[in-house]
Order: C-alpha cells, then structure tokens, then sequence
C-alpha cells in the first residue's frame, strides 16, 4: 500500500525475448523460457514484498504483454487496470514520463524496453541503487521508486526515493 500523498513506480524491462523466428517482427517476438520463468518470479517477487501495481502501462509488444502475464500468474492481491500503451514502445525517457503522467492510481508499474527504460531509471532517483547492473538495466530488471507526490503530473525526476530494485533475468 502506497502511503497517502505518495506515489510508488514499479519500473520493469520486459523479461528475455525469443530470437529464433527472424520472420517475426521486433513487435511480435514472445518471450523465451528463460523470460517466462524470470517474469513468474518477478511476480511472486513483487507479491512477496507487497509491491503490487494498482494500474499498469505497457508497451504493446508481445515480450511485454507476455512480462505482464507472467508476473500476473503470481498472487498478487489486486487486480490492477491494464492500458497497452503504444507510445512506450521503444520509447524515450520524456515520452515514459508523458505517459507516467496520465495514469491514475496511486501504485504503478510500467513495463517497457531498453534503452529508454535504463535512461528512464537512472532519472528518478535522488541517489541510485549501488547495483552494479543498475545502470544496464538487464531484461527483467525491476525499479521500486517513491515519490512525495499528491499526483503523476507532480512528480519529477532527481526526486524519487529507491525502496528496491532487482534483476531477474534467469540464465538457462
């Protein structure tokens, strides 16, 4: 649970992706096994530490629907509303914030890719993870953030507090 006139970001990269069918789009590629399974642990993760996002904001590609599958596999104890959002595909640091800005509940996650999502990490807040892959953010690289905020639109960058920050990316 977010504290009152807070607002809590979980920022995720999409778990690993399939390369094998170069016939599909960068769009339309899934995720592979090692993605499916760093995505079910990243929701028990976020489960396990009450993490859980009240709304969602996802690329629309298939690896990032299918990273939000995954992590929704878990218990989680909400059931938070879901927006594919276009724009966060592939998209820079400014346009995640614009679409930061127009979500509504007060605990968010936004699920997206590399390299706006590392630039877009390393951003928030006041003093970064010491996390030696930080600053990489690897696939299923997860950012727990705060912010003293009554609102998306009044949140800033340099202001966020770090609660967490985790990498999943299972190898094998």
């Amino acid at each position: 649970m977010t504290p009152a006139g807070h607002r809590r970001l979980i920022l995720t990269r999409h778990a690993k992706s399939d390369w094998d069918d170069p016939a599909l789009s960068d769009e339309d590629r899934p995720l592979n096994r090692r993605g499916a399974r760093a995505a079910r642990a990243l929701g028990d993760w976020l489960a396990s530490r009450g993490y859980e996002p009240e709304e969602v904001l996802c690329s629309p590609s298939a690896r990032t629907r299918e990273t939000w599958d995954g992590v929704a596999a878990a218990a989680l104890g909400v059931l938070p509303q879901i927006r594919h959002e276009p724009a966060l595909y592939l998209a820079d640091p400014d346009t995640i914030l614009n679409v930061l800005r127009t979500a509504s509940a007060p605990t968010v996650m936004v699920i997206g890719h590399n390299p706006g999502i590392a630039a877009f990490a390393a951003s928030l807040p006041a003093r970064p993870p010491m996390d030696p892959d930080f600053r990489r953010y690897p696939t299923a690289a997860t950012l727990v953030v705060d912010f003293e905020a009554e609102d998306w639109g009044q949140i800033q960058p340099g202001r966020g507090s770090v609660l967490d920050f985790v990498r999943l990316d299972e190898r094998g």
